[in-house]
């Protein structure tokens, strides 16, 4: 099976219990009187909206090179990641304002309603559900080396730590009486803050890697020591590297004799090609710039 329909199959399975945990969250929440609830069920729906992103910009990821895109469409990928960031900021915070309006307005006096026991018994069955489809998505990301998966991972994760916090809002707000019914949208609020930061994460790699932000100082380094183990190779240097979604981009100059014939010359630098594609994969792109070493 390609990477392409491996990368559907995995969206499909989360996207199949988004959309089961959304419905029940929402009547659980409209039904139970359940801000906190409410907010989890929202944060489905963007769930549910996000794995609809990744199916579309994966497929447009996955087409090959053309005339109007030299180096692939890749790059969609990374995209696909930076709007779920997006949307993840928005519902974070949509879920913020609202949690901190019922706060003001039972400090002003006014009763809230306790959630009932149907909004608990959703947010249980979101952490068990949200927290399996994050580690099922999250080795698969890995194995697939997908940013798109991975950050729907993340988004499923935070769904499952969101339902956390809404479980103890909810059950505080049944359980220790009228007084603590606050408990409900205190807790939509620190879902919103949780969200917040997983969306801010997000949205740093995916611009940074859009702006062409450089590989990592550790894989830079040894990009460097792969080039120089090749026999005749030398001082590997002006090294410049950014991703095209799920693939490197690597260009770098290297030394070598200046009386290596051309032939020579380019056999060397398809070693150093050859070994960096073998070690980072077959589709990363690479430029090897031959320079003569000078005589003194």
């Amino acid at each position: 099976m390609d990477r392409n329909k491996e990368i559907y199959r995995v969206t499909m399975v989360g996207g199949a219990v988004n959309v089961v945990l959304l419905l029940f969250k929402f009547v659980a929440g409209i039904v139970g009187h359940s801000a906190a609830m409410v907010a989890d069920a929202v944060h489905s729906l963007s769930d549910f909206v996000t794995d609809i992103i990744v199916l579309v910009f994966v497929h447009i990821s996955g087409k090959p090179k053309d005339k109007s895109h030299d180096y692939g469409h890749g790059k969609f990928e990374t995209l696909a990641m930076t709007i779920i960031g997006i949307a993840l900021l928005i519902v974070a915070i949509g879920i913020v304002y609202s949690g901190l309006s019922e706060i003001i307005a039972w400090a002003q006096g006014v009763e809230l309603k306790a959630p009932g026991l149907l909004a608990l018994w959703a947010a249980l069955l979101s952490i068990v559900l949200k927290e399996a489809v994050y580690h099922y998505s999250m080795r698969e990301a890995r194995k697939l080396n997908s940013q798109a998966v991975e950050a729907n991972a993340w988004h499923h994760r935070s769904d499952a730590l969101s339902s956390v916090g809404t479980a103890v809002g909810i059950g505080g707000a049944i359980f220790l009486g009228q007084r603590w019914t606050v408990l409900d949208p205190i807790a939509s609020v620190i879902v919103g803050l949780f969200i917040t930061k997983v969306a801010i994460d997000l949205l740093r790699n995916g611009i940074g890697d859009l702006m062409e932000q450089s590989l990592p100082d550790a894989v830079e380094d040894e990009i460097l020591q792969l080039a120089a183990s090749v026999p005749g190779v030398t001082e590997p240097h002006e090294l410049r590297t950014r991703r095209l979604g799920n693939h490197y981009a690597i260009e770098l100059h290297v030394l070598m004799d200046g009386q290596m014939t051309l032939c020579e010359a380019h056999d060397k630098a398809s070693e150093v090609e050859d070994i960096l594609r073998q070690h980072y994969g077959p589709d990363t792109h690479i430029a090897v710039h031959v320079e003569p070493i000078s005589e003194q």
